[in-house]
């Protein structure tokens, strides 16, 4: 996996070719999303995304993804979950205090924005991880908060969140999202 996360790095300006194309692509099936509905999709799309993403980036399924804005460098792989940024104990050579056998995450992170065309996107200060969307989709996520406006007002604690972060939320919506998360799917009957 850190072999494929750091080929991923290097080859950052293709993920992102690649990324560009398939969140149109997300963004166009809203309709039919819609249609099936969100909450049916989660499930199976959270797998593919668990999957694919898993071996490509080492991805950790924080529920908002901000590959596209951090070189393609997952910051969940930070032992310390850092989201925006190194702390202050990189070794020498860009490698991790915690784990000296593994490149800082945020120096691959800067190797990679550095390759990007919207690499500038690594100065975003993204909000803090929202927990209560691990392990969902933050592809369906996106396809929801670009096709279209949340159906009325959104609650207080997101908007303050992406109020606060404009900027992030303008490059990553999935970093702070607006829009109500559909319910959950069944899990069998309730008792």
């Amino acid at each position: 996996m850190y072999r494929l996360r750091r080929l991923a790095v290097r080859h950052a300006r293709a993920f992102e070719w690649v990324y560009v194309r398939f969140e149109a692509a997300l963004v166009a099936l809203d309709p039919l999303f819609r249609r099936i509905g969100y909450h049916r999709l989660e499930r199976p799309v959270a797998a593919v995304e668990r999957l694919t993403k898993g071996l490509l980036f080492d991805c950790r399924m924080c529920g908002q993804c901000v590959l596209s804005s951090t070189g393609m460098s997952c910051p969940m792989n930070c032992p310390k979950t850092l989201r925006n940024g190194p702390c202050g104990g990189v070794r020498p050579g860009g490698f991790c205090e915690v784990d000296p056998q593994m490149r800082c995450v945020w120096v691959m992170a800067w190797e990679g924005a550095a390759r990007m065309r919207d690499g500038a996107r690594i100065g975003d200060v993204q909000p803090p991880v929202d927990r209560s969307l691990q392990g969902s989709s933050s592809w369906l996520r996106v396809a929801r908060e670009k096709a279209a406006h949340p159906a009325g007002p959104p609650d207080a604690p997101r908007a303050t969140i992406a109020c606060a972060f404009p900027q992030a939320r303008a490059h990553e919506p999935a970093a702070a999202p607006l829009a109500v998360e559909p319910r959950p799917a069944d899990r069998g009957p309730r008792r």
